[in-house]
């Protein structure tokens, strides 16, 4: 057995950088909602298509924390068409290139990833 040397206790702590990712567990969706984005601002009819396996309140939470975490901006709008548009902001836009390297790890490990899910049994 090699000698591994304790995580810090403070690892974790209320300033650590994690604290603040828009990836978190139980909100599988962020990084789709990002991409989705990418290439401009988008009513919320328009990101249901590619997101229809989300239900409308989830999406709704989803963009509500990514607009907290100052990664996407709302903009309702009167006049012509009254709506809500949804968009990147810089910091939002930030986060493509990690994402694109996420995508790309993920395209890469495929077949593995889909193996280790089909060998796994739950206790």
């Amino acid at each position: 057995m090699t000698h591994r040397h304790p995580l810090p206790p403070d690892m974790f702590d209320e300033l650590c950088p994690s604290s603040l990712s828009p990836f978190r567990f139980g909100d599988k969706w962020a990084g789709l909602v990002i991409r989705c984005l990418e290439d401009g601002p988008r009513r919320f009819s328009e990101l249901r298509v590619p997101l229809h396996r989300v239900t409308p309140k989830v999406l709704t939470q989803s963009l509500r924390r990514l607009e907290r975490d100052g990664l996407v901006s709302r903009t309702v709008h009167a006049d012509p068409k009254p709506g809500v548009e949804y968009a990147l902001t810089p910091l939002g836009r930030s986060m493509l290139g990690p994402l694109e390297a996420a995508c790309a790890w993920a395209a890469e490990h495929w077949d593995e990833l889909l193996d280790a899910r089909e060998q796994y049994t739950a206790p």
